[in-house]
Parts: C-alpha cells; sequence; structure tokens
C-alpha cells in the first residue's frame, strides 16, 4: 500500500480518440513513470489496430502495463482488474517509480476507486434498462427503490449518485443479494490505493473529427489485413465474442453483410456513440477535473507527478 504521505495515483481518463496515449508519453520525458492501463479492448492479444494500442516507439518510451493480458473473448472483470492493477503500482513504487494510470473504461476506473463486487456475468442489456429508467423516472425514485432494497448501501451514498444508485440496483438484480450482504459475504475489493481523475474532454467536434481521422489512419495501417490474419488463424468466433468497435463491423463485411465503405462509416459512428457515453460517465464522476485540451490536461498531471517526485526524494 501507498505510504501515508504519497500523493494519490493520477488517472488520465477521457473517451476514445481524444489523445490520452500521447499525454502519458510526453510526461514520461519529464518523469520516471510507468502506465497503467485501464482500457478493456487493448487487453485483448492480437487486436493491436483497431484498439490504438500504443505503437513501438512509445513502448520504448515508456512501459505500459496491462496490455495484451487475454485472448480474445476471454471474460475479464472489473474485480481481477483491481489484484493485476495493485500487483503493478506495487512494483512501480516498489522501484521509486511514478505510477499512471491511462484509459477510458468506467467499469474498471469505478473499480479502482469505489471497489467493485465480484458478479460472475454482467449484463449490459440490463444497465441500459437501469439508465433508462433513471432517466424517465428521476434519481430519488430510483433512490427511494434502493431505500427498499439496500438501506445500508442507501445510507452510505447520496441520494443524487445516479451511477452508484445505478450499480447498487443492477447488483441486486444479478444476484439477488444487496450489495451491502455481497460486500460482507467476502465478494468485494476495493484497491489499497488512492487516486485522483483528471479527464482529457476536448470539444465535442474536435473529439468527433480526431475519432473519424484515426478511424481512416487505422484503415490505411492495414485494420482490415490484421482481421483478415486473425480469422485465418481461427479467432474469428472469439474476436466476435469480443464485440470491439472496428472488428465487429468489419467481420459484418468480411461476411458480405457490410461494404467496405458502409463499415467504415458505421465504425465512426459507433466509435463516436462510445466516446459521447464515456464523456457522459466521466462527467457524471465526483471530482473529476475536465480539461479541454491536452495541455492543459498535460501541466495538471505534470504538477502532480511533481508532489511525487519530491515524495519519493524525501
Amino acid at each position: 500500500m501507498a505510504a501515508p504521505d504519497h500523493p494519490s495515483i493520477p488517472i488520465i481518463c477521457g473517451p476514445t480518440g481524444s489523445g490520452k496515449t500521447a499525454v502519458a508519453v510526453a510526461l514520461a520525458r519529464e518523469f520516471p513513470l510507468e502506465v497503467v492501463s485501464a482500457d478493456s479492448r487493448q487487453i485483448i492479444r492480437y487486436l493491436d489496430i483497431g484498439t490504438a494500442k500504443p505503437t513501438r516507439a512509445e513502448r520504448e518510451a515508456v512501459t505500459f502495463h496491462l496490455l495484451d493480458i487475454v485472448d480474445p473473448g476471454q471474460r475479464y472483470s472489473a474485480y481481477r482488474f483491481i489484484s493485476d492493477a495493485d500487483k503493478v503500482i506495487g512494483s512501480i513504487l516498489g522501484a521509486g517509480r511514478i505510477p499512471l494510470v491511462v484509459g477510458g473504461t468506467g467499469l474498471y476506473l469505478r473499480a479502482l476507486i469505489e471497489g467493485v463486487v465480484e458478479i460472475e456475468n454482467e449484463d449490459l442489456s440490463l444497465r441500459e434498462k437501469l439508465e433508462q429508467e433513471m432517466s424517465e423516472a428521476g434519481c430519488d425514485r430510483m433512490y427511494e427503490k434502493l431505500k427498499q432494497i439496500d438501506p445500508d448501501e442507501a445510507a452510505r451514498i447520496h441520494p443524487h449518485n445516479r451511477v452508484r444508485v445505478i450499480r447498487a440496483l443492477e447488483i441486486y438484480h444479478l444476484t439477488g443479494k444487496s450489495k451491502s450482504d455481497m460486500m460482507a459475504s467476502g465478494a468485494y475489493k476495493k484497491s489499497a490505493y488512492h487516486y485522483q481523475y483528471f479527464c482529457l474532454s476536448p470539444p465535442r467536434d474536435k473529439l468527433y473529427r480526431q475519432i473519424d481521422q484515426r478511424v481512416e489512419e487505422m484503415m490505411g495501417d492495414g485494420l482490415l489485413d490484421e482481421l483478415k490474419s486473425l480469422v485465418a488463424r481461427g479467432l474469428g468466433d472469439q474476436i466476435k465474442k469480443s464485440n470491439v468497435i472496428g472488428y465487429s463491423e468489419l467481420l459484418d463485411h468480411l461476411g458480405g453483410n457490410l461494404s467496405l465503405d458502409a463499415a467504415v462509416i458505421k465504425i465512426k459512428q459507433n466509435s463516436r456513440r462510445y466516446a459521447k457515453r464515456q464523456l457522459t460517465w466521466f462527467r457524471a464522476q465526483p471530482a473529476c477535473d475536465l480539461f479541454d485540451s491536452a495541455g492543459k490536461l498535460r501541466r495538471a498531471v505534470s504538477d502532480k507527478c511533481l508532489l511525487w517526485r519530491e515524495c519519493t526524494d524525501n
């Protein structure tokens, strides 16, 4: 566990295509840091171009952890992510270096900040249903439901914390047990460290242009050929199960369901929609500082890294 006098560990978060990795690489030129990835797509082996994994040059400049750790289609839970992240962070601290968490997967980041109840099978459709109900009924009514199901958890959270209210209701619907009961049973894990959000949130029109441009670059870098090679190795079904934007649409193209141009258009649309959902999630997080440019975010994280260096030097 980090010593009490250590600053909180910085998290560079933000939507897909916002430029998080580039900021991390720039910071690594100034500070002895290592990156802990919090990206549910970059953990998957072989899916390189379409998940925008760090390039070879970037990996030579910075040590990245928690990339390429599961095969396509293999389950990887937020519960396991906390364990893996804590081990990596411990080794980074032990080497006298600065851990920097970088990623945009809200489930993983929430697990680090709040802890997580172990659930065997997540259900994205249930979460979407609860989010829709929250939008229609309002937070007060959903909070009242939570008080009936799990009064102890309701007492721990603010009535207008939409994210935590939905998560507590989700746990109950998935397991038949309240979050409080699950925590008491030992099926609960919390990171040993403290964190601070720094969110890169460019203006919406700029972000969407960056996303469209990145999709074009991915296609130019050989995304379709990468997928064809993986399908030839017999990994098509596992990749389909992984449901990763870019690969799913091109699988539809290879299956004869979409023209290549239509598939590329769909990749851009789905990437923009994903980015919008990510932004909505980050903006709902308490104490999540938003920065509209990479330069501003870099300066803020640099100040945090200076505190870490002073702490390490002392």
